[in-house]
């Protein structure tokens, strides 16, 4: 198992995906894609912005949620809203962690965001939200920083 496991759920922007396909390349963290996806994996704009590094990239597709959470019983994982005040970095990240983002147009489903592993990235008030590739950047790094690659 990866240090770190990126999930991004029902992900929308083949772009985004392909940025954090690789980041998670140059890290060593695995992603994984869950439920339906808003584009295919073989769209040219995932593989132009993936470039050359997904041939390096620990991928996985799952179906749902369930089917990960089985696959990986006893794994934390945190869950990234902007409808919770706990920051991730009050976080101590552990090697292993599932970080769980939702897709671009709406988040998380309720169920996630108000779980005790719910987290945000502090922004300024009345902003809705920051794009899904910089915001997996941003909590992925605090765990490199935290736990080194």
């Amino acid at each position: 198992m990866a240090k770190l496991n990126i999930v991004l759920y029902e992900p929308e922007i083949p772009q985004n995906t392909g940025n954090i396909a690789r980041l998670c390349a140059c890290i060593g963290a695995s992603l994984y894609l869950v439920g339906k996806l808003g584009f295919s994996l073989s769209d040219k704009y995932t593989k132009r912005a993936g470039l050359d590094y997904w041939d390096s990239v620990d991928i996985h597709k799952v179906n749902t949620m369930e089917e990960l959470f089985e696959a990986n019983q006893g794994a934390k994982f945190y869950y990234l809203t902007t409808k919770t005040k706990r920051k991730y970095t009050d976080i101590k990240f552990d090697e292993g962690d599932f970080i769980v983002f939702g897709p671009e147009s709406r988040g998380l489903p309720a169920e996630y965001v108000t779980s005790d592993t719910a987290l945000t990235i502090p922004m300024q008030e009345g902003q809705r939200s920051l794009n899904l590739s910089n915001s997996v950047a941003i909590v992925a790094y605090e765990h490199v920083r935290q736990l080194g690659l």
